[in-house]
């Protein structure tokens, strides 16, 4: 074969292969370029191209559902008339330069959607050639607008109280330290403290003792300035801080709170608070002694408030319970009457009488916690509802044990339920281990109960009751002081 054969015939094989080779270059190019069509299209994060002056020359369906326009409103628009809020463009103009020169950015901007609506979204951003030779953006964002909501409620809880939505004691205590300068003096401080709310969570239970404390951060909050700070301290204390308020008109503050909570209306429920204030006039002075101060001035005025905000909580205890019940004044004033003169007639001294007295007004305090439907019905009451009004000698217990002045009588209403066999309730006393007062009281009661009646018992006349006491004597009442009672009631007009 001549040499011009052989060449002849190298080219043909040599252009059988490029012809080969560029076909499957072809083939392959478009499957890359397929498979790089799914996965901008189908990527969860929003996609789009940018040329060199913000315009979008591609988007995918990603960035459609993160800023709410379509695919069409999206390409042929720049982000700066649709998406960069006024206040982020200039940072954003900036950033394109940067990216066009070649530096990767990642960051976390605000978006606009297309209803107006802000959207937190997280860009990776980066240099590209495009098609036409020139510069340009591939800008990738995921929407992290409900990880923002999710941190702000964190960073929220973190320096607020989940009850009362105030701040809590560690945001003011750091506020206390950034306040403390030279150009907020005079700043002073108030502490304040609920009155008698462990007796309202005794008597009506930690659902209306936490509306309490709601209610009165409530009160605190309208009765202050807005560069005023409050917080629930702890339990049932809040602390105020005041920039720039001297001594005079810190107190003038305290006087207006007070005021607020004796004008409030939360179900009958008196509301009082301790408070007390303390003002730093000189950088020197150390704030958290004021804070010190402030307590103890608060505890002074708890100690001087205390007595009367739980006798005028107790008052409308009483009042609640005749409103609710059958528990009328009469009935109170009867069973005062008949107690004293039944302890007269045993030899009761005069403290004891005393006593007799305000257990003959306190012993079914505890009723107040009871519902008024269970209370009032008229016919038998179900076991649920039979446990629930045992409890009320508990709960009488409880409440009057909480008031200094009469705490002394609270274990006789404990008491008042048991029986002279050891049938009764709370604990099944027997005998004279039972209190004698609770003694007198169960005697007296069962009487005005029966000739008195109940919405579940007919009233009897008086030769009935007392036939009926001395059946009880010695199984639910004591013996003796039966005997005592029945004569006294026959030998006089009662």
């Amino acid at each position: 074969m001549g040499q011009n054969q052989k060449k002849r015939n190298k080219s043909d094989f040599d252009n059988f292969l490029e012809e080969e080779f560029s076909g499957q270059q072809e083939e392959i190019l478009k499957i890359k370029e397929e498979q790089y069509r799914k996965i901008f299209n189908k990527s969860p994060s929003g996609i789009k191209i940018l040329d060199s002056q913000g315009n979008i020359l591609k988007a995918n369906e990603s960035l459609c559902e993160i800023t709410g326009y379509e695919k069409e409103e999206l390409e042929g628009s720049n982000i700066f008339d649709i998406l960069v809020p006024l206040e982020i463009e200039e940072e954003a103009r900036e950033n394109i330069k940067r990216i066009l020169a070649g530096v990767d950015l990642s960051m976390t901007v605000k978006n606009r959607r297309k209803n107006g609506e802000a959207v937190h979204v997280h860009l990776s951003e980066t240099r590209i050639t495009l098609s036409d030779g020139s510069v340009g953006v591939l800008s990738m964002c995921v929407d992290i607008s409900e990880l923002k909501e999710k941190e702000k409620e964190l960073k929220y809880l973190s320096y607020h109280d989940g009850l009362t939505g105030l701040y809590n004691r560690y945001y003011v205590e750091a506020e206390m330290e950034r306040l403390d300068t030279k150009r907020q003096l005079p700043i002073s401080v108030i502490m304040l403290d609920i009155n008698g709310l462990k007796l309202v969570n005794d008597t009506y239970g930690h659902d209306k003792g936490d509306k309490l404390l709601i209610k009165v951060a409530d009160i605190i909050r309208d009765n202050i300035r807005q560069e005023d700070i409050v917080a629930r301290w702890a339990g049932d204390e809040f602390v105020i801080i005041l920039p720039q308020t001297d001594k005079q008109r810190a107190q003038e503050i305290c006087q207006r709170i007070d005021k607020a909570c004796e004008e409030a209306d939360f179900n009958s429920i008196p509301i009082s608070l301790g408070m007390g204030s303390a003002t730093k006039t000189v950088i020197d002075q150390d704030i958290f002694n004021m804070l010190n101060k402030a307590d103890s001035d608060m505890y002074k005025d708890k100690l001087a408030k205390r007595r009367s905000a739980k006798h005028r909580l107790l008052r409308n205890l009483l009042n609640t319970l005749v409103a609710k019940s059958n528990e009328t004044k009469g009935h109170a004033v009867r069973m005062t009457e008949l107690a004293h003169r039944l302890g007269e007639e045993i030899g009761l001294n005069r403290e004891q009488l005393k006593n007799l007295s305000m257990l003959a007004t306190l012993h079914d305090i505890g009723k107040v916690t009871i519902p008024e439907e269970i209370l009032t019905k008229p016919g038998r009451l179900s076991e649920d509802e039979r446990k629930i009004v045992n409890e009320h000698p508990e709960k009488g217990y409880r409440i009057v044990a909480s008031i200094d002045e009469y705490s002394h009588i609270a274990k006789y209403i404990l008491h008042h339920h048991e029986k002279w066999d050891g049938s009764g309730y709370p604990e099944g006393l027997q005998g004279e281990d039972i209190p004698l007062l609770s003694r007198i009281i169960t005697v007296v009661d069962a009487y005005d109960v029966m000739t008195g009646g109940r919405p579940y018992q007919k009233a009897k006349n008086r030769e009935e009751t007392l036939e009926e006491l001395k059946k009880c004597a010695g199984s639910q009442l004591d013996p003796e002081l039966v005997k005592v009672f029945v004569r006294l009631i026959e030998e006089s007009e009662i």
